[in-house]
């Protein structure tokens, strides 16, 4: 296994991906700042309904990976030969060491504790002697694996009111389930009937195998595929990010039971103001529980 390294000006980093991956018989392509740990390092983010993020930094490192170095000599002399790839740079062709990649991957995600008595833990660990309820979950293609604060926050709000409210919770709507944890979680503390819903086929796949996986019985979809039940859920769950927050609150609280409670995550401290306008005309909103920037905020009907 050899990686092909090229230096791109930002204007250049999508068209020279695309051609390494569909044109070149690259095995993978990533992209990264050419001027990271330097005064000149830029930060790229996006969030939905904001404009999407820059393709690439001002000057970008490609890193592309061959089975052969010659097949990542010929890309990089194709790519080089062509008029519209001016300003692209041959950095240097490499190995790449033999690794067990599969353990070297296990090994970054440990067991994370959501209360002392609730844990996350990968299919590879052996649970604490400490858990009681676990939820079985390995990285993948969707959002949410318990170790961002927006997730734990919300696993922690399920585990320490479930012994209070989970007679309640007879129906519970999952808005945006990602890996599908949140459902899991809430299942796994007494609630019954659950709907788990996201706009991405990948990651409603994703809670299926999940919730099959951790023994877990819900309803996976798209929003328009699952039908709410009459007067509403008892509990919605929703952890995606403000902007998408903000401009679901008719329809979010609209599915919240009279008494129910809504839990929102994916907010920033300074968020927290635009949340509570968004949601007022339907319910008062608090913050719950606050976490490395991020915040909790719920509501009840």
């Amino acid at each position: 296994m050899v990686e092909l390294q090229l230096l791109a000006p930002e204007a250049l980093v999508d068209p020279v991906s695309d051609a390494l991956i569909d044109e070149l018989g690259a095995l993978s392509v990533s992209v990264e700042d050419a001027d990271a740990d330097t005064a000149a390092e830029s930060a790229l983010f996006g969030e939905p309904g904001l404009p999407p993020p820059r393709p690439g930094w001002q000057r970008s490192t490609i890193r592309a990976l061959f089975e052969e170095a010659d097949a990542a000599e010929a890309a990089a002399a194709l790519l080089l030969a062509q008029d519209w790839a001016e300003g692209l740079e041959r950095h240097a062709v490499s190995e790449v060491p033999a690794q067990d990649w599969v353990r070297l991957t296990q090994s970054q995600f440990a067991p994370v504790e959501v209360t002392p008595s609730f844990w996350i833990v990968p299919s590879w660990h052996t649970p604490p002697e400490a858990a009681r309820q676990v939820i079985r979950l390995d990285p993948g293609l969707a959002f949410g694996t318990g170790t961002h604060p927006t997730t734990h926050m919300c696993l922690r709000w399920i585990a320490t009111r479930a012994a209070e409210r989970a007679a309640a919770w007879h129906a519970v709507l999952d808005y945006g389930c990602g890996s599908g944890i949140l459902a899991i979680g809430a299942a796994l503390h007494g609630a019954r009937d659950i709907d788990a819903v996201d706009i991405d086929p990948a990651a409603v796949e994703a809670t299926r195998l999940n919730a099959s996986e951790n023994g877990v019985a819900l309803r996976a979809g798209l929003p328009d595929a699952v039908a709410a039940p009459a007067g509403g859920y008892p509990l919605v769950l929703a952890n995606i990010l403000a902007t998408p927050l903000k401009l679901l609150a008719p329809l979010l609280c609209g599915h919240v039971a009279p008494g129910g409670d809504l839990v929102l995550a994916g907010i920033l401290e300074r968020q927290a103001e635009e949340l509570r306008e968004a949601y007022a005309p339907w319910l008062a909103l608090q913050v719950s529980d606050a976490q490395d920037g991020w915040i909790l905020m719920t509501g009840r009907r």
